[in-house]
């Protein structure tokens, strides 16, 4: 180790030893001592010093020439070859032993695919050893393919040992490197409403044709010689419903009321067909009054604006950060909002420090430098002030004045900003409600950016609408309120949704706990130690001054200082500048610290009396740690002699669960759950609703807009709905003792049955390999008929069955979209494939289980061609 290493180890050896000394005293929780949990410093250095040292270098450097280390051959770009076609021409570049360097399991098993596809075999190797017994039992012109696990991102060669390396990016290019940054961040905002994981034993659940039952978890049964797994619903009387693992698509979870209250259906009866007929009559008026909102927006047409693409690339580039892929994307929908000829309302939905901001700020310049001017309303002071330093800092040097309008400005500054408004010398403006008065008049105001807008009340709400009714809209917010969720999933507003988190961003510790002097002591010290700041809230102005003692108790060589929303604005400006200069340790403060600060020198949160905040509050005041990266610390305390209600506590766990990156979408979702998604248009829906649940309603919903869009050119995807039914006798499902946790099961059916690409199944293999091993023969049946569905429905068939003595193809409505190509197709089979007199397809010939599979991909394979002819035409 070096010395600055050990610096680290031995100062962390003394705090381990002082946090001893602090609780050593506690008999009552005896703790072991540091040296029975690890190594001191000098053993340490001892036990190093016994192990190799490996020495990386770059393939282009000195060193690396002089130890004869080359760069990976290259090969000319292929845009059309398939991924065993560009695997075959990068080995045919190589020659000796090539070593393939895989990211994990699964991917090496993906890579060895690609080569049984291109022909080729290779052996598994463990380390550098194997590798060198390999190459020296090759014969002299033969080639030698290996396999490991390596997260390399290049490859590199030795020449004179005749050993190439490649890794799996060089392989497979683009899309492992998208793989690689998408990796467990990527959510679509309906499969988070739609999540069939949380569902607990007898919760109420939803099935499209026959109503709500009650949920008894996942069974196994065989039904003509096909093992297979089945969801079990209960319905009114004890009736059972046993619905295959491939058709969960036609579930769903209910959340229209109390779990208790939910109204149980019984099979075959009628109940439910009333209940779904008089909600999609509801759901229709309602689709109708919402696209007739949509149409009066869109119909009063809007100025197509575009940035001057230099002056935009060079805005771009004060962003000092890499936009995030989906951050990217979100830009990417603003800009071609702006350049319709329509009014863009657009919600953008970002975890807490993923990228919001600079979405608005894109949006803002292409609006200002077309001369029109932008509004961005922010729901308290402080942010109204952070934005306004960011908005000034990024268009410095631009002819572009910029104001800000809050309790923060004199009563002449404000006049002054009102005044600009109004004769459009103001070209951007910051401020909070205080820009919704009615005295604020804009000369030409072109966009409105809302910025957390769960914050604003029904009053402001009324005057943004009044504002928004000609210019773009963008609404940034972390948690959705239900009605911009549904209104959003619906399409009448558009959303981008930013799940992505920022490189080398680090998911908050977060710790529920009575306050303790010794664990908060340790928190604020570990700190301040590593250069960092601390946020410490409490709920009330009154609660200060107490907290305020107790720290300095806790931390006495601490400086800290105090903020709440009742000091003066020139005071409070004062308190944050002289924080986020450095000069405090700790800010003492109300939650006027909740929304959107971005400190990245604050990594450790202290929220005491916690139980007081609500979720959204608490979830909010967590995403103002951890946002560089530093890991970020949230305490959630309450005293010790305080016991916490029911609410308090589900509270708290909740937040405690919500510890992935980007978990705000779900709690968002989790409200619309509780809640209810709210008044949409009218009281009258609340009923319909709690009929039929919220997750059916809202597709019903979804549906009905969809057919009244067909009158406005857009296709009406009416059946996407169906389900194509095969049955090779293949057992298919996912074993209980490869994946013994039914949630996770079930959760990964559901995914399994969405997946709407072959590279999206092979990194689900992959993924599976990884988590629970190498595949079984059922799961790779499961992913081999979910794709054989997805050939299904571009081919157009509804039924596939087959057995020992053949296969019969049943086309969905006995129609197919090209009947001239069919009839081609057979007659080039020879009589091998007939066409039955009700419409069928059928094979005769003897069929084992591997051939079936395979018969079946060569049919509907050709199916698929012959009907994309159709449609090309």
């Amino acid at each position: 180790l070096d010395a600055a290493a050990m610096d680290a180890v031995e100062h962390f050896w003394q705090q381990t030893g002082e946090r001893h000394a602090q609780r050593a005293h506690d008999l009552t929780r005896p703790i072991l001592p540091p040296a029975d949990l690890y190594l001191p410093p000098q053993a340490l250095r001892e036990h190093l010093n016994r192990s190799r040292r490996v020495e990386l270098v770059a393939a282009d450097s000195e060193h690396a020439q002089a130890l004869d280390i080359a760069a990976v051959p290259g090969i000319p770009a292929q845009p059309h070859a398939t991924p065993a076609q560009a695997l075959a021409a990068q080995l045919a570049a190589c020659a000796g032993t090539v070593l393939l360097a895989a990211d994990s399991p699964g991917r090496r098993e993906m890579l060895r695919e690609l080569l049984a596809a291109a022909g080729h075999e290779a052996v598994n190797v463990a380390d550098w050893a194997a590798l060198l017994r390999l190459h020296a039992a090759r014969g002299p012109d033969s080639m030698r393919l290996a396999l490991t696990m390596a997260p390399l991102s290049a490859g590199f060669a030795l020449p004179q040992t005749g050993i190439t390396v490649l890794s799996e990016q060089e392989l497979a290019g683009e899309r492992v490197r998208q793989e690689r940054r998408r990796r467990g961040a990527a959510r679509d905002p309906e499969a988070v409403l739609r999540d069939l994981t949380e569902l607990s034993i007898g919760a109420p659940i939803v099935h499209v044709d026959h109503g709500v039952g009650r949920y008894l978890g996942l069974v196994a049964l065989d039904v003509g010689g096909s093992a297979g797994e089945f969801l079990a619903i209960e319905y009114a009387k004890g009736d059972k419903l046993y619905v295959p693992v491939a058709q969960l698509g036609l579930i769903s979870r209910y959340s229209g009321a109390a779990p208790e209250l939910a109204p149980l259906h019984s099979l075959g009866g009628d109940a439910w067909e009333r209940a779904k007929r008089k909600a999609a009559e509801k759901v229709r008026d309602a689709a109708a009054e919402l696209l007739a909102i949509h149409a009066e927006r869109a119909a009063r047409g809007g100025v197509e604006l575009r940035a001057d693409p230099a002056l935009y690339a060079q805005f771009a580039a004060g962003f000092r950060f890499e936009e995030t892929p989906d951050q990217q994307a979100a830009i990417d929908a603003v800009l071609a909002d702006l350049a319709a000829p329509r009014p863009m309302d657009r919600v953008v939905c970002g975890d807490v420090g993923f990228g919001k901001t600079e979405v608005a700020l894109r949006a803002a310049f292409v609006v200002a430098m077309a001369g029109l001017q932008v509004a961005v309303v922010v729901p308290t002071t402080l942010l109204a002030r952070q934005h306004f330093r960011t908005f000034s800092e990024r268009f410095s040097g631009l002819p572009i004045r910029i104001a800000q309008l809050s309790r923060m400005v004199s009563a002449k500054e404000a006049a002054e900003v009102r005044k600009g408004l109004t004769d459009g010398t103001v070209n951007i403006v910051v401020g909070t409600h205080a820009l919704l008065a009615k005295s604020v008049a804009f000369a030409e105001l072109g966009l409105l950016v809302v910025d957390e807008e769960q914050h604003f009340g029904v009053a402001h709400k009324e005057r943004l609408k009044a504002l928004r009714a000609d210019v773009h809209v963008l609404t940034l917010t972390a948690t959705p309120i239900p009605r911009t969720l549904q209104l959003a999933l619906t399409g009448v507003r558009e959303m981008s949704l930013i799940a992505t988190p920022p490189v080398d961003r680090l998911a908050v510790r977060t710790f529920i706990m009575p306050f303790d002097t010794v664990v908060i002591r340790e928190a604020i010290q570990r700190e301040r130690f590593r250069g960092g700041q601390v946020f410490c809230v409490v709920p009330r102005v009154e609660d200060l001054p107490r907290m305020a003692e107790r720290l300095r108790a806790i931390v006495p060589e601490a400086r800290m200082i105090a903020a709440h929303g009742r000091l003066a604005p020139t005071e409070l400006e004062r308190v944050m500048t002289e924080f986020g200069d450095g000069k405090y340790d700790i800010l003492l403060s109300t939650n006027i610290v909740e929304s959107g600060l971005d400190m990245p020198a604050v990594n450790t949160l202290v929220i005491h009396r916690a139980d007081m905040f609500g979720l959204g509050q608490l979830y909010q005041l967590r995403g103002r740690v951890g946002r560089g990266k530093q890991r970020g610390y949230a305490y959630l305390t309450w005293p010790q002699t305080h016991r916490l209600s029911a609410g308090a506590e589900k509270r708290l766990t909740v937040m405690q669960t919500l510890d992935a990156l980007g978990a705000g979408f779900t709690l968002a979702s989790h409200d619309l759950d509780i809640r209810g998604a709210g008044n949409l248009l009218g009281d009258e829906q609340s009923g319909h609703i709690r009929e039929v649940g919220i997750e059916l309603y809202q597709q019903m919903l979804e549906d009905a807009v969809a057919e009244i869009r067909v009158g406005e050119g857009r296709r009406a995807d009416t059946e996407r709905d169906w389900t194509p039914n095969i049955a090779l006798g293949l057992p298919v499902l996912i074993p209980e003792t490869y994946v013994k946790d039914l949630p996770v099961r079930l959760g990964l059916y559901r995914r399994v049955g969405a997946l709407g690409s072959d590279a999206e199944t092979e990194a689900m293999a992959a993924e599976l390999v990884d988590r629970f091993g190498p595949l079984p023969a059922e799961v790779e049946n499961l992913l081999a008929i979910v794709a054989l569905k997805r050939a299904c429905r571009e081919a157009g068939v509804e039924k596939l069955e087959a057995g020992p003595k053949g296969m019969v193809v049943t086309f969905r409505r006995n129609a197919f979209r090209n009947p001239a190509g069919l009839v081609g197709w057979l007659g080039a089979k020879g009589g091998l494939v007939r066409l039955r007199p009700d419409h069928k397809l059928a094979i005769s010939r003897e069929m084992d289980l591997p051939a079936r599979l395979a018969t079946a991909r060569d049919v509907l394979g050709n199916l698929g061609r012959i009907a994309a002819q159709a449609a090309a035409a």
